[in-house]
């Protein structure tokens, strides 16, 4: 029985660790970057807080260049049993 309790902890200690994934900003071709971030959303729902933090973080890293986002594609998982809420977006720098 506390073998079983154990391996439980451990098993959901995991899973929230690797849940809470974050890939920051990376580039990629032609001026087009990508940033996707997962989270351990309790219940079944859209990724509203995590969609929000994506676009901040996008927005502070072309604002240092004194430019803009333009999304090029938005890609959103809700969560639900066994899977967190996702959010992947692909974006460039444009000017203001």
């Amino acid at each position: 029985m506390k073998i079983n309790t154990l391996l439980s902890v451990l098993c959901l200690s995991y899973l929230f660790l690797v849940a809470c994934a974050d890939t920051g900003i990376v580039p990629m071709d032609n001026d087009t970057y990508l940033i996707s971030k997962k989270s351990p959303q309790v219940g079944f729902g859209p990724p509203i807080g995590i969609k929000g933090d994506a676009y901040a973080e996008a927005n502070d890293f072309c604002n240092k260049t004194g430019k803009a986002v333009k999304t090029l594609k938005l890609e959103e998982t809700d969560s639900g049993f066994a899977r967190a809420a996702a959010v992947s977006l692909e974006f460039r720098c444009i000017p203001k």
